[in-house]
């Protein structure tokens, strides 16, 4: 029977990152992946951006800012090609719920956690150019701040980590619908591989299923403990439109949630919208109600598109974020990925919860150096924060 020191579950952006650091780090690594392709699910349905989150800020998650700005830093390095630099409006209306002065200190402190450089700098834009924000709304407007972020294709950057993976000696299969998993010494998993039975064993399993990862730990024997999640459904549209000067970050003029407006090739991509889901996860599908909720936002601030009904929409998506279950607002919920062991000393099983697209490779670190002490030794091939990611063929 085959023998892997790590099986990771799931082939997202963060199982991709998982064996890629697991491989790098010398391990012998075999990633099963349910669907016939990766980035099906949500690594394939985000916003595209690669940020560190300023909206985290106010609500004083600032490790998870700082983590994010410093892996945003690492990804326009190794992954030219895949991670662009873009500049982002917010412009400040009377009825803005955030005010200017409110605004230069929250991009003063997301500058000094970004450092020096392009990256880290923004502005008050003039009055001048105001005229020349594609079209935006100027009635009652106060002020336009501009900053940079990143934007990135989330569904190449995927595969581009598991290509690396695969390349440091990492195994892929698709199409794998784990069955049943027997924790020990080592570890068993059942697993149906293109229809027909299979089974490996592993020194410890990493659950990177997403929306998926209490459904696996269902299947987990002896049963080990579980987080309580929500799967907050995110939805975007995609519209024939040209923006020439970047980004938008906006509030919604119905609920003030934060909303972006971005080119997307050669279009306009709106989103994103926060439903609770309790369904299937492959199932999600964007609702009537969240196109009209993100085509009221883009003709609020866009005159041009205010006539714009759900047939003029080209595509829309919609993905699911894993987050702590609880009350109230989704986007008030601790954003942080949670690594839980099954047990606290020797783990047989470690389940990632939530997790951001911009942290996947630090979320892989912190894994490596969490197992490091329970695994045989192995020599590292590789730094991830050095192997250049490239478009895959």
């Amino acid at each position: 029977m085959e023998y892997f020191d790590i099986v990771v579950i799931g082939g997202g952006i963060h199982g991709a990152g998982m064996a890629q650091a697991a491989a790098a780090s010398g391990y012998s690594v075999c990633v099963l992946e349910q669907a016939g392709q990766l980035a099906q699910g949500t690594s394939s349905r985000s916003s595209k951006l690669i940020h560190g989150g300023l909206r985290y800020l106010e609500t004083g998650q600032l490790s998870l800012v700082r983590e994010c700005l410093r892996e945003r830093a690492i990804l326009l390095r190794i992954a030219p090609d895949l991670v662009k630099l873009q500049p982002f409006h917010i412009p400040v209306y009377q009825h803005s719920r955030r005010r200017p002065w409110q605004l230069n200190i929250g991009l003063s402190l997301y500058a000094l956690l970004s450092g020096a450089g392009k990256a880290g700098r923004f502005r008050r834009l003039s009055r001048s150019r105001w005229a020349n924000l594609d079209g935006l709304d100027t009635h009652g407007l106060q002020a336009v701040y501009r900053y940079h972020d990143a934007q990135t294709d989330d569904a190449l950057l995927t595969r581009a980590v598991m290509s690396s993976a695969v390349t440091l000696g990492a195994e892929l299969r698709l199409s794998t619908q784990v069955s049943n998993i027997r924790l020990g010494r080592p570890n068993h998993i059942d697993f149906r591989h293109h229809g027909s039975a299979g089974e490996c064993q592993a020194g410890l399993i990493v659950n990177a299923a997403g929306p998926w990862v209490n459904q696996v730990l269902d299947q987990v024997q002896p049963p080990v403990p579980q987080r309580a999640i929500e799967c907050v459904q995110g939805t975007h549209i995609e519209i024939d439109g040209h923006l020439h000067q970047g980004f938008y970050y906006l509030e919604s003029p119905r609920d003030q949630r934060a909303v972006f407006v971005m080119p997307w090739k050669g279009h306009i991509l709106v989103g994103t919208t926060e439903t609770r889901y309790h369904g299937d996860p492959a199932l999600v599908q964007p609702l009537a109600a969240e196109q009209d909720y993100l085509l009221e936002t883009l003709g609020h601030y866009f005159p041009a598109y205010n006539q714009f009904e759900r047939q003029d929409i080209r595509n829309s998506f919609a993905g699911l974020r894993v987050l702590p279950a609880g009350i109230g607002n989704a986007s008030s919920r601790p954003r942080e990925t949670l690594l839980l062991s099954d047990q606290a000393s020797q783990p047989h099983l470690v389940t990632v919860y939530g997790g951001k697209l911009t942290a996947y490779r630090s979320t892989a670190e912190r894994l490596i150096q969490l197992i490091a002490r329970y695994l045989p030794a192995r020599k590292p091939k590789a730094d991830t924060c050095q192997v250049l990611l490239q478009i895959p063929e």
